[in-house]
């Protein structure tokens, strides 16, 4: 069993997924190729040169496995309860993961089939969003929302913060204390 499942490999799905994978935590992310950052042109990406969308997305992923997280190229049909977790029906084959994150951009389908609730957008053109606490938790224990699907703005930056703030605050919850994650340049000689 997973420690996260993460649904969605965008800017938010990914930021989360690095900073869970990076803890130690078994993640697996879940990528069907639909991340509206696949359209994108970011040219406002603090530390980045402009940088296509597809680019973006392609090197979260390799990020993501330099982390130790899987990545399953699949469409996530369904996100069912069971003992300890839940279980995900992506493709032809089950997983298994204690929590997990939604992070599906403006896809509200699978959230609203789980029976997260939804609430009206406020950015233009995402008519509707999760209902989530600020922390990233939906009223369901143990599924967390990111990024847009979350309420939060559209832009590439802050749906990666979004994502990563989620990370933070649910290993917080697995790790019982508040979790920090600095790494420091090695001392020069």
């Amino acid at each position: 069993m997973f420690d996260v499942a993460i649904i969605g490999a965008g800017p938010a799905g990914a930021s989360a997924g690095l900073i869970i994978a990076k803890a130690g935590k078994q993640t697996v992310v879940f990528d069907n190729g639909k991340s509206m950052t696949k359209r994108a042109l970011v040219k406002n990406y603090y530390g980045l040169p402009e940088i296509t969308g597809p680019a973006l997305v392609e090197t979260g992923k390799q990020q993501l496995r330099t982390m130790g997280a899987e990545i399953v190229e699949a469409h996530v049909d369904s996100i069912g309860p069971i003992e300890g977790g839940f279980r995900i029906q992506a493709g032809d084959r089950p997983y298994e993961a204690r929590h997990v994150v939604i992070a599906t951009g403006v896809a509200l389908d699978l959230a609203e089939r789980v029976g997260l609730q939804t609430k009206p957008g406020t950015e233009p053109r995402i008519k509707t969003v999760l209902e989530v606490a600020p922390d990233g938790r939906t009223a369901l224990p143990g599924i967390w929302a990111a990024g847009t699907i979350a309420g939060v703005s559209v832009h590439v930056a802050i749906t990666a913060g979004d994502g990563a703030k989620v990370a933070i605050n649910l290993l917080s919850e697995l790790n019982g204390e508040r979790y920090v994650d600095h790494d420091v340049l090695p001392a020069q000689a």
